[in-house]
């Protein structure tokens, strides 16, 4: 039987801070850009669980949490100090089981099925790599174990902090039962607002409907989702990226968006993502894929295929935005967009068209000078210009 872990860091940004500042010690941190005196337009990265007793919470502005919580430390995010200590995590994590996906700086989900032998069954496990995250960063992190790879996820959130949630094999559906549907992956705010319309409120009602029903309410592709998870259905396997078929990354927006400049920032962050671990991972890729989902939940998927491997940034972002043409003259807002890559090869060089000749090279070589400068100082180290919020 599969054993999965997904572990989370508890209050992850907040958390260092604390860390490294003894005096702030459980007093409320919120941790967010652009956080002078409350009057920022930036929003909140993490809260503290201090912080969040006074109603501060991830993606809330930042003076809506002065208003809420105006005695708070507010810090401006250090994102280097947080991948220094994100990369200590990952190595404990290294040390029970090779087979990591990492989703964040902050949570991971670890196979641990092949660990057994030597560490324990899976609890036992858990209680370990808990053990040593705190002993060796002096963190705490939350932990989920199941069967079922999402499962998984949604327990490691139900017992924090510093918790320990088990689902025994086969009580997956029974777990998930009592849950509200917001609690699922993939179903967000506007989501549970259609499905409550319908009188579907709470996972057990949900798991009474058939696939067909709730494609009437969210579409084909959502119903089907939506059906799968309530019902612990789950065949994903933890996959790194040395072993991947494809390397992607997609973001849903926290209100949809139709100015075309968020969209393009989107596009450059994405590609951006992308592009890094290919880089890290040795590989390029020939199939570049765009996810494009607009407010009605309406998914479209779209694909080019180029005549030669790539894995640089700029390529990634243009190609995806090519392929986005088509779909913005529809007048819909976004929802959510993906960037992702497939066909992947080891990465070497190759004979440049004349067309690329002044244009690839340059691409490369700036990508890979970001790359140098993150792995030294960090992933928050060095932005791309455009990325940055404009003061």
């Amino acid at each position: 039987m599969t054993s999965f872990l997904h572990i989370d860091m508890d209050a992850f940004f907040a958390s260092v801070e604390e860390l490294d500042n003894p005096g702030w010690r459980g007093k409320p941190i919120i941790v967010g850009s652009d956080p002078k005196e409350g009057r920022g337009r930036g929003v909140v990265s993490t809260a503290s669980y201090a912080a969040r007793k006074f109603g501060v919470g991830s993606a809330m502005p930042i003076s809506r949490a002065w208003k809420r919580c105006p005695h708070a430390v507010f810090v401006r995010p250090r994102m280097s100090r947080y991948a220094e200590v994100s990369g200590h995590v990952m190595e404990i994590f290294k040390s029970f089981t090779p087979l990591i996906q990492p989703i964040s700086l902050d949570e991971a989900f670890l196979d641990v099925t092949g660990s057994h032998r030597i560490f324990g069954d899976p609890v036992t496990i858990a209680k370990k790599v808990k053990k040593k995250v705190l002993d060796r960063t002096g963190l705490t992190c939350s932990v989920g174990v199941s069967s079922v790879k999402s499962v998984a996820k949604i327990a490691s959130d139900m017992d924090k902090p510093d918790g320990l949630t088990t689902v025994p094999d086969g009580k997956e559906t029974e777990f998930l039962a009592p849950l509200e549907v917001r609690k699922l992956w993939g179903i967000g705010p506007k989501a549970a607002k259609l499905l409550a319309g319908a009188g579907i409120r709470f996972v057990h009602e949900l798991q009474r409907c058939s696939i067909s029903e709730l494609a009437g309410l969210v579409g084909k592709a959502g119903g089907e989702h939506f059906f799968n998870m309530a019902n612990a259905i789950d065949p994903r396997e933890v996959v790194d990226d040395e072993k991947a078929l494809s390397i992607s990354h997609e973001t849903t927006f926290l209100s949809d968006v139709q100015d075309p400049d968020t969209v393009a920032r989107t596009f450059l962050w994405l590609a951006d993502k992308v592009g890094s671990r290919l880089r890290a991972s040795g590989l390029k890729g020939r199939t570049i894929s765009l996810k494009y989902r607009t407010e009605s939940f309406k998914t479209y998927t779209r694909r080019l295929t180029l005549d030669n491997p790539v894995d640089d940034t700029g390529t990634l972002c243009e190609t995806a935005k090519r392929l986005a043409v088509p779909l913005e003259g529809k007048g819909k807002k976004v929802r959510l967009l993906g960037i992702g890559i497939t066909g992947l090869v080891p990465g070497r060089s190759r004979q440049m068209t004349l067309f690329e000749e002044g244009k690839r090279p340059r691409n490369e070589a700036f990508d890979r000078v970001v790359d140098r400068v993150r792995t030294r100082f960090g992933k928050g180290a060095i932005i791309r210009g455009s990325l940055m919020e404009e003061e």
